[in-house]
């Protein structure tokens, strides 16, 4: 699988490097249109099809794409936005063999279609869409005509996944590599599904750019991931401390035991000795220990034998919660912070990055994010400029989370069904998360694993799911990804 995700300025670089080589650019136009129309036939017989062109090289590809159709049998209509005397290079070229009328873009070329090729604007758009464009894809989404998209659906920001106007489509086309707006929502919702063709840019022109964004799978973290050795103990696993607050007590639990299931070799949930008979009587290869007072916390994280810290789940908003933090995070071990770690800094967010100084996960939703970073712009950048500021990983979640490290690169996470919204499932994650930190892995391909691998024992259980199933489902994830590859 190939897990480069290219920006839109990055793809555009590739082009004309690809050019520059010695590939014609209007070569690459032909290979494009060709990709549309295999995916056009693969998917449905000749019926009447409306393809829309653009001023810019998307319509370029629209019109390679009418050329073929027409010349396989397939009744075709083309409508241009603007006159053909606007267009320019490549796209000129293309469209200057085209013998069929051109109309006006406008609704009334829908009239007779059965499918739409949208081949008007590409990835790079930056403004709303027109409103003759948009009144012409409405028409089509109101009649329930299939759309095919040419690299996004018109109106989709290939950098964000910020939709300007979009209409969705079923299927579409891009080239070469994903962008960020094929993974991020609601862009990934109007693509439909996305077909990547090889238009022969050389592996050696992407190798070239400077990739920093790739899209989750285990070929980005599977070799890392920890290995089970015949000489191997429970200590050698690593051990996982969690705090456990109170009264609300599942949400430690449900981490705990994730962590326990991917892996960490022992786990132990700090808990206030109030709570500690909740906690013992629903927990059994968990070790709970009871804290009398504040000092035993301390106490504990003297103890070089715990690998990684994770607290936030159920802890409360409160004093003891902000101190013990920023205690965990004196150590320089790998710690995890969710829910109400995060929360209690809402105040106070400068504290808690000064205090990280060592390998720190931060996995908010975006309530939770809001309270210590800066919300504003698409997702990716809130993620990355978080990242930075904090000087820790930070898993963005939701239906497309982001994994950002301070460094600049970034994960984007594709596989979480809609089933994961349901209460604990981030507590899972989280454990998740820290089970690997636990048995020394790093942290940035320890959260996009553990992301992963949270949507794949989604994905495997189907509807009705609950948080607390989460962490039972995941051997038979780790069990596939053992298997020869």
């Amino acid at each position: 699988m190939n897990c480069t995700v290219l920006k839109v300025a990055q793809m555009n670089a590739a082009d004309r490097l690809t050019i520059a080589a010695g590939t014609p650019g209007a070569l690459l136009m032909q290979r494009a249109g060709e990709a549309v129309v295999r995916e056009l036939v693969r998917r449905w017989t000749p019926r009447p099809v409306t393809v829309l062109c653009g001023p810019g090289n998307n319509g370029g590809d629209g019109f390679v794409a009418a050329i073929l159709l027409a010349q396989s049998g397939w009744t075709v209509r083309l409508a241009l936005l603007g006159d053909i005397s606007a267009l320019r290079g490549d796209a000129r070229h293309h469209a200057q063999r085209w013998t069929g009328r051109i109309e006006p873009l406008t609704p009334q070329v829908i009239d007779s279609a059965e499918l739409v090729v949208d081949s008007i604007f590409g990835s790079g758009l930056s403004r709303r869409l027109d409103r003759q464009v948009s009144d012409a894809l409405s028409c089509a989404t109101r009649r329930g005509i299939p759309i095919i998209a040419v690299d996004v659906p018109s109106g989709v920001m290939g950098d964000s996944g910020e939709d300007l106007g979009a209409a969705a489509a079923v299927c579409t086309v891009t080239f070469a590599s994903k962008k960020p707006g094929h993974l991020l929502l609601p862009g990934r919702d109007l693509c439909g599904d996305i077909v990547v063709a090889d238009i022969g840019i050389p592996q050696a022109v992407l190798d070239s750019l400077p990739i920093d964004i790739w899209e989750n799978s285990p070929a980005l973290w599977r070799e890392e991931l920890p290995q089970l050795h015949a000489a191997g103990n429970k200590y050698s696993r690593g051990h996982a401390l969690l705090y456990g607050g109170y009264p609300m007590t599942g949400a430690a639990r449900m981490a705990a035991r994730a962590a326990a299931r991917i892996g960490a070799g022992l786990t132990t949930i700090a808990v206030p000795e109030k709570a500690f008979a909740i906690y013992a009587s629903a927990l059994t290869s968990i070790m709970v220990q009871p804290l009398s007072q504040d000092q035993d916390f301390a106490g504990l994280l003297k103890d070089p034998r715990y690998t990684a810290f994770s607290i936030g789940p159920g802890s409360g908003i409160s004093d003891a919660t902000r101190e013990r933090t920023l205690a965990l995070l004196q150590t320089g071990r790998p710690v995890v912070l969710d829910a109400d770690a995060i929360s209690v800094f809402s105040a106070r967010a400068d504290e808690l990055f000064q205090a990280i100084r060592g390998p720190c996960v931060i996995t908010p939703h975006d309530g939770e994010f809001k309270r210590i970073f800066d919300p504003s712009g698409d997702k990716l950048t809130r993620a990355l400029r978080a990242a930075r500021r904090s000087g820790a990983v930070v898993v963005l979640k939701g239906a497309d989370t982001v994994i950002a490290a301070p460094d600049g690169r970034a994960i984007l996470n594709g596989n979480a069904p809609a089933t994961l919204a349901t209460a604990g499932s981030g507590d899972v994650l989280g454990g998740f998360i820290l089970g690997l930190l636990a048995q020394g892995m790093d942290a940035f391909r320890a959260s996009a694993a553990g992301v992963w691998m949270h949507g794949a024992a989604a994905a495997a259980f189907g509807p009705g799911l609950l948080g607390e199933d989460l962490p039972d489902l995941l051997p038979a994830v780790l069990e596939r990804l053992a298997q020869p590859h």
